[in-house]
């Protein structure tokens, strides 16, 4: 079998988002190939569509439920433990792709020898297939035969996961799979599956369609959901360093642990929760210390990080009651503008 699509499933039935996605693959141009639905203990009508989609496309489409749910990550290990394609492929539940998306990928793939293969997106805000603004998520500078470097420029920056087909075999000789039972299983799994591929392409056209809606995980921010982030990045710093590639790349982990666990929850937390706790803001400062403590020292952080946050950073790594005022004050003179304006 050429290729297996793995759909992670979770209350998706509303505005027509699962069907729309569901329509977009069984219409695929490439030839053999299986769309594996992973029903996530879904509680809406999502079991019912995924299993007319079965009943009307026998042999393609293949559902498989879980009776509890186990977040993308348990749904997609589902899929990847029943795959059978030489390629595999992701998509969230809610977004969709081109017809000749996976035929043009995997075309790729065959015609240069390469084991990874990915794209660009296009996000849109309703069920189209007219172009949106269009992201680039790989530079051609990370294509190619995989290096050293180029490893190190994947670590740093893999992109989205969706975008992407992988040649089965890599996946499986590695006993590569993703974190169960958080969000942000892609920041965990992106970078480390990055370093067992070889050999990196793009397609250089946004075929993938990403939906921004208000229900989507990155539009609303929870302590839950810092605290997953937190995770993810703590189980890629321990995966790193038990498959043996903390030495060579000690660098480029500190600095993606840094981004992941530190800086990006830490700003996110204080803009995005409603009564953010001062001992939450102790506890990633003690994370990341325990782990890293001469961070502030990484290039790649003094070069990617802003000035601004570098700046909010170590005041936090001085006083954790002066950040928290300070951004406190920041952000309540900040709302107050925005509602002025509006007036």
């Amino acid at each position: 079998m050429k290729l297996s699509i793995i759909v992670p499933v979770y209350n998706m039935a509303a505005e027509g988002k699962l069907n729309y996605c569901m329509d977009s693959l069984v219409n695929q141009t490439v030839e053999d190939y299986e769309i594996l639905a992973v029903d996530d203990a879904s509680t809406d009508s999502s079991p019912d569509i995924l299993r007319e989609y079965e009943r009307k496309y026998p042999g393609k489409v293949k559902v498989f439920t879980n009776s509890r749910n186990k977040r993308q990550g348990g749904a997609k290990n589902e899929g990847l433990r029943a795959a059978r394609g030489e390629w595999v492929g992701f998509i969230d539940s809610d977004d969709w792709v081109t017809p000749d998306f996976y035929e043009k990928l995997i075309r790729k793939g065959e015609d240069t020898g390469a084991d990874l293969v990915g794209c660009d997106y296009t996000l849109v805000s309703e069920h189209t297939f007219k172009t949106g603004s269009v992201v680039q998520n790989n530079t051609l500078d990370q294509t190619g035969v995989l290096d050293k470097e180029k490893h190190k420029s994947l670590l740093m920056r893999m992109g989205s996961m969706v975008i992407k087909v992988y040649r089965r075999r890599v996946i499986a000789d590695n006993r590569l799979d993703f974190p169960e039972g958080i969000f942000y299983e892609d920041n965990c799994a992106g970078p480390l599956w990055s370093l067992y591929f070889t050999h990196f392409e793009k397609v250089e056209e946004p075929l993938y369609y990403y939906y921004q809606h208000q229900v989507s995980t990155v539009h609303y921010i929870t302590e839950e959901k810092c605290r997953d982030r937190m995770k993810a990045a703590v189980l890629l710093y321990e995966g790193c360093k038990e498959r043996g590639f903390f030495g060579e790349y000690e660098k480029e982990i500190e600095y993606r642990f840094t981004e992941i666990y530190y800086v990006n929850t830490l700003f996110s937390y204080m803009a995005g929760v409603k009564h953010p706790r001062l001992s939450f803001v102790r506890e990633l400062r003690a994370g990341q210390t325990e782990r890293f403590p001469m961070f502030q020292q990484n290039s790649y952080y003094r070069e990617n990080t802003g000035e601004e946050e570098q700046r909010l950073v170590a005041l936090q790594q001085r006083s954790n009651l002066g950040f928290y005022l300070l951004y406190r004050l920041k952000l309540s003179v900040r709302r107050m503008r925005t509602r002025l304006c509006r007036r």
